[in-house]
């Protein structure tokens, strides 16, 4: 279980946001909560880690081109597995941009290729839209293994928050229908999993520890999912036979579903790893500058992955 204080550097960010008196997302137009998460990912980030590949391309999706962006800090890379990372924002809020620099960092960490799609967001694209977007792209890499100029191996979903759902969802669609490659494992980030409101850290953090009730409301309201829908509800889904890897932040009110969602795993005898920022809040990925410690997390889940796929240093 983890420590319901705040770390010393967490306190201290939290105390600023109160200072500043900034309308929650909830209450902004979503162009402007946009602008804000933007801004907020680029002041509270540490910098992008330069890398030898950085680019943008075009994946087929379901209602039309979906943006993506590879990452891979070699150019001559051989047979690979590929990360396929899906960003956090409620489903309404972020892009390419908002987690550029973490996905440099995790590609260079790691030394593995990672592609970032940026699915289409609510509300002007309500569920299923998200999840339609992420699993085509998923099927699209497995369809094409060669064309990044490697042979893609092996698929493993990765997401914070929102693309954690989508990092989830989309593993359990493969595991249903399989593509042309393999899913390999699929890691996860303070995942939303659907499962409600009704546990005892979305009481005990949801006001005044950065995410909050009313903002969950919110994204929910404008991303309009259907109850009970797998695609959306993991804790209602499959549980695939894959490798996962669950990174939770103590002071989440999203911790608890997640949680019951590697139990549920685990009880279904599946690999599971389950690290817990202690002292953390939700987000934190893109907060590594303004809260340092963040960095020490993120290195565990590097850590973490890292010896769930026994990289091949060769590679």
């Amino acid at each position: 279980m983890s420590d319901p204080a705040p770390r010393e550097d967490v306190a201290a960010f939290l105390a600023y946001l109160a200072e500043s008196a900034a309308p929650p997302v909830s209450a902004l137009p979503v162009e402007a909560a946009r602008l804000v998460m933007r801004a907020n990912c680029t002041l509270a980030d540490a910098p992008p880690v330069p890398l030898a590949r950085i680019e943008d391309i075009v994946v087929p999706g379901p209602a039309g081109a979906l943006l993506a962006r590879l990452y891979d800090r070699r150019t001559g890379r051989s047979d690979s597995p590929l990360v396929l990372f899906f960003h956090g924002g409620g489903f309404v809020l972020g892009d390419l941009d908002t987690h550029h620099s973490f996905c440099t960092w995790l590609a260079d960490t790691l030394d593995l290729p990672l592609l970032a799609v940026d699915y289409r967001l609510a509300p002007e694209h309500p569920f299923p839209a998200a999840p339609d977007d992420a699993e085509a792209a998923a099927r699209w890499v497995a369809q094409e293994p060669d064309a990044f100029g490697f042979r893609v191996t092996g698929l493993i979903p990765c997401g914070d928050s929102a693309g954690g759902n989508l990092a989830i969802v989309t593993m359990q669609q493969l595991a249903l229908r399989p593509a042309q490659v393999p899913v390999q494992a699929c890691w996860a980030l303070y995942p939303y999993v659907g499962g409600g409101t009704d546990w005892p850290s979305y009481r005990d953090f949801g006001t005044d520890f950065f995410l909050s009730s009313d903002e969950m409301a919110w994204f929910d309201a404008q991303y309009r999912a259907i109850a009970g829908d797998i695609r959306h509800d993991c804790l209602d889904g499959p549980i695939p036979p894959f490798p996962l890897l669950v990174h939770t932040a103590g002071l989440d009110p999203l911790r608890d579903a997640a949680r019951a969602y590697a139990d549920r795993t685990r009880a279904a005898n599946v690999s599971v790893t389950q690290l817990e920022a202690a002292g953390m809040i939700h987000g934190f990925i893109t907060f590594r500058q303004a809260i340092p410690s963040a960095r020490d997390d993120c290195a565990a889940f590097a850590a973490a992955a890292k010896a769930m796929i026994a990289v091949d240093p060769s590679r």
